[in-house]
C-alpha cells in the first residue's frame, strides 16, 4: 500500500512497485487521515509512508498503525538526511526509512525486506547517525520550537500546552542558548537544518 500525498509521486512508485512479479499494489492513500482506515481495509504485508506529510503527521501515523494494524509492516521515505527522524521511526517501531533520492530498486529490494520481517535504513542515513551531534533540546522544548516555527504566538503556545506565557517565554531564551543562535528565528533555521524540528507522536484513539 502506497500513502503519499502527491499524486504524482504515488504513481510512480505503482509503476515501480507493478513491476516487480511479486509485489502488488493493492491500496493508496493520498491524505494523512485516511492512511489507517485504507490500511484495514486492504490488510497490505507492507505499507511505504511518505515521511514528509504535510502537518509531520508520519510519525503519528506510523504509531498508529504499529498499534491498530499491526500485520502491515512500514517502511517510509523521506527526502531529507536526518538522524533525529530515524531515531523517531524506530522509536515507533517501524521497520525502515528509505531516501527519496535512492535507486527505484532499493525501494523493491526495501519492500521484499520489510515484508520478510527484516529491518531496513539507508546506508548513509545510518552512518549519518552514528557521527550525528546530539539533539540538545528536552521534548518539551522541541514542542514548543515546532509551534514557533508554526508561527504560533507565546499566548497561543502558552494554551496549547498548559502553560503560563511567563514559562513559555523562558524556555524560549533557553531554546536560544542551547543552539547557540541568535534569536528565535535562527533557533529554528539551526533545528530544522539538523533535523531536530519534528512533531511530537500523538497516537490516534482506537475508534478511528
Amino acid at each position: 500500500m502506497l500513502a503519499v500525498e502527491l499524486r504524482m509521486v504515488r504513481g510512480a512508485l505503482a509503476i515501480v512497485l507493478d513491476m516487480d512479479p511479486d509485489i502488488t499494489v493493492v491500496g493508496e492513500a493520498e491524505r494523512a487521515d485516511n492512511v489507517l482506515r485504507t490500511a484495514r481495509r486492504c490488510r497490505p504485508d507492507v505499507i511505504v509512508l511518505d515521511a514528509d506529510m504535510v502537518g509531520g503527521a508520519a510519525l503519528t501515523i506510523a504509531a498508529d498503525l504499529h498499534a491498530y494494524s499491526p500485520v502491515s509492516r512500514t517502511l517510509l521515505i523521506a527526502a531529507r538526511r536526518s538522524p533525529e527522524l530515524l531515531r523517531r521511526v524506530m522509536k515507533v517501531n517501524a521497520s525502515g526509512l528509505l531516501l527519496k533520492d535512492s535507486p527505484a530498486g532499493e525501494l523493491v529490494k526495501g519492500v521484499k525486506a520489510v515484508a520478510a520481517g527484516e529491518q531496513i535504513v539507508d546506508q548513509g542515513l545510518a552512518i549519518a547517525a552514528l557521527n550525528a551531534e546530539p539533539n540538545p533540546l528536552s521534548s518539551r522544548e522541541a514542542d514548543i520550537l515546532v509551534l514557533v516555527a508554526a508561527g504560533a504566538e507565546p499566548s497561543e503556545i502558552a494554551k496549547s500546552l498548559d502553560l503560563r506565557i511567563g514559562t513559555v517565554r523562558n524556555y524560549l531564551s533557553t531554546i536560544v542558548t542551547k543552539l547557540d543562535a541568535r534569536n528565535r528565528v535562527d533557533a529554528i533555521r539551526i533545528a530544522d537544518e539538523r533535523g531536530w524540528l519534528l512533531p511530537r507522536i500523538e497516537p490516534t484513539p482506537p475508534d478511528v
